[in-house]
């Protein structure tokens, strides 16, 4: 395996002295690796990398200084080095993982050949920020088991990025941080997410989904990455580091002259990567990237091999000597698994009209003190604050157990009539841990059209009441607008609507004249029969005016004349 460097704590393009050195040794090495280009496309040795294009998609958040091999990558059984050390194990990628690069490469090949985009370098990015998702700890459709967090962008050692997404993506509802094995910070993601998996769904922690995230953020505009200068603005725009180019540049390289497909589960990761939810730091929980070598030591040189250890000379342990073989080993039994805590595993904004059911379902991991899925936990969803919102069954909590990756996805959740904000939470059932809370927003029903139904004229002689009544139908995109609230008022000038004194007007509870209503409804068939309408002494041509939620208008003429003599 490669030497690790460092553990990079830095933002912006700033870099630490030990990965300069690094970068520099694996020039002189002669290490696989492409020359950096500068503004005109020509290939250079050294300089600094162009500026980038756009605001970084990590927002500049850490990311894995470890080199390749400086030897040239084989498949498994052309090489006689250790797989522990040799180019073999680095040059592995996970199956899902790998799938997920050439499905990206393919899906913008056949929307925009013109980009020109490897897969290898969706690759070396994902390598980059995350050890190809933790060697390919993902489940059958790509997700991984456990959320991939960079550290809280809160302005101490990394950017100040305050929370964009209510904590939907990153559990963090103060700050954002990078999420998935793509790394993307919440903001970034509510642009370029997509769907790489066909499941109707943009989750950053799904390899599909953000490998095709990346491949569009890396081809926006007209870049063409065959040419090394628009390959450098691609990779710099991902975050804004010349290291990060030289580092990204060197796995594109090393990937180029040949990899090959792994087990999910069995790749290999950075140094002191762990397997834990958002914990891949034992040093700084909730972060990615490996953790600085410990003082006073220093770690492995590149290309060196792991020394032997000397066998052992106490009694018993060598069966040519005397003492006897060594005895079989009682097993130690594995420690019982403890339950840390519910948290967030993908769940989207959860938006919907007043009435409808809402389109994004609820998910949630229980995760062990280590970080691991953990099946079985009962966990209880529970609807609070000011709403008449349910879940299916008509119940505001249910109870609900994990699947075998710890995970648990809500019944289906239902608005009620009462709009505005509420909140859900999830909680491991019976047990004083943390969970995870939501924020919930109910629309009010909405109309874009109006229309009358009938077209007869609607005239009342002075100090009696209209022949007709007025009945509307709405609708919403084309479609039947069920339970839309609509006010109907009696205005006196159609170019500056006012409610009118005189003229047509409905009777009150009292019989009092009334000339605006609220509170009136479609039903179930988008249609509505307002009240009788009345006419007072004054002849003449009156207004009737109905709006509703979603700014669909409509305007009635009402006349009021002395009958015929």
């Amino acid at each position: 395996m490669a030497a690790q460097f460092g553990r990079r704590l830095r933002k912006g393009a700033t870099t630490t002295a030990v990965a300069a050195v690094a970068v520099a040794a694996l020039s002189a090495s002669g290490a696989p690796g492409t020359p950096l280009a500068d503004a005109s496309g020509d290939a250079q040795a050294t300089g600094a990398a162009p500026q980038p294009d756009e605001g970084a998609a990590t927002g500049n958040s850490p990311y894995y200084t470890e080199l390749p091999p400086l030897n040239t990558p084989h498949k498994p059984g052309t090489t006689t080095e250790s797989p522990l050390t040799g180019g073999g194990s680095q040059s592995g990628i996970p199956a899902s993982v790998l799938a997920a690069y050439k499905k990206a490469e393919g899906t913008v090949a056949d929307s925009d050949a013109a980009c020109r985009l490897p897969w290898q370098l969706l690759a070396a990015i994902g390598k980059v920020e995350s050890g190809h998702a933790r060697g390919g700890r993902v489940d059958a459709e790509g997700t991984t088991f456990a959320p991939i967090l960079g550290p809280v962008l809160d302005g101490r050692g990394f950017a100040l990025i305050k929370d964009t997404d209510n904590g939907a993506f990153d559990g963090d509802a103060t700050h954002d941080r990078a999420v998935g094995p793509m790394q993307f910070i919440p903001s970034t993601w509510a642009t370029w997410g997509q769907d790489g998996n066909g499941d109707g769904r943009k989750d950053p922690n799904n390899v599909y989904d953000a490998a095709l995230a990346a491949a569009r953020y890396l081809c926006a505009g007209s870049r063409d990455l065959a040419v090394a200068a628009d390959l450098d603005r691609a990779v710099l725009s991902y975050n804004h580091s010349d290291v990060y180019l030289r580092t990204v540049r060197s796995w594109f390289a090393y990937y180029k002259r040949g990899t090959h497909e792994i087990p999910d589960g069995s790749g290999t990761v950075p140094p002191d990567l762990g397997a834990g939810t958002g914990s891949d730091s034992a040093t700084d929980p909730g972060t990615t990237g490996p953790s600085p070598t410990p003082p006073g030591k220093t770690g492995p040189k590149p290309g060196s091999k792991p020394k032997p250890k000397p066998p052992s000379s106490k009694p018993g342990t060598d069966p040519s000597k005397p003492g006897g073989p060594t005895p079989t080993p009682t097993p130690t039994p594995k420690p019982p698994r403890t339950l840390a805590r519910v948290e967030n595993a993908g769940t989207g904004p959860l938006t919907a009209t007043a009435g409808s059911a809402f389109a994004e379902r609820i998910k949630v991991r229980a995760v062990d003190t280590l970080g691991g899925p953990m099946a079985g936990v009962s966990v209880t969803f529970t609807v609070t604050g000011d709403t008449d919102a349910v879940f299916a069954g008509g119940k505001p909590e249910v109870t609900v157990s994990t699947k075998a990756d710890g995970t648990v996805t809500a019944p289906v959740l239902k608005a009620g009539e009462r709009t505005g904000q509420f909140r859900v939470r999830a909680v491991a059932s019976g047990r004083a841990l943390p969970g995870v809370g939501y924020t919930a927003t109910v629309t009010a029903r909405q109309a874009d059209e109006i229309t009358r139904i009938g077209d007869k004229a609607l005239v009342a002689a002075p100090g009696t009441e209209f022949a007709d009544t007025v009945e509307i139908e709405a609708t919403y995109k084309d479609a039947i607008a069920a339970g839309v609230a609509v006010t109907a008022t009696l205005i006196d000038d159609e170019a500056e609507p006012s409610e009118n004194d005189k003229g047509p007007y409905f009777k009150g509870e009292n019989n009092e004249a009334v000339r605006t209503l609220t509170g009136l409804r479609t039903g179930a068939d988008g249609r509505l029969e307002l009240p009788r309408l009345y006419a007072d002494g004054t002849t003449g041509t009156f207004k009737l005016r109905l709006t509703t939620e979603g700014g669909a208008t409509l305007v009635i003429d009402l006349v009021i004349e002395a009958p015929a003599t």
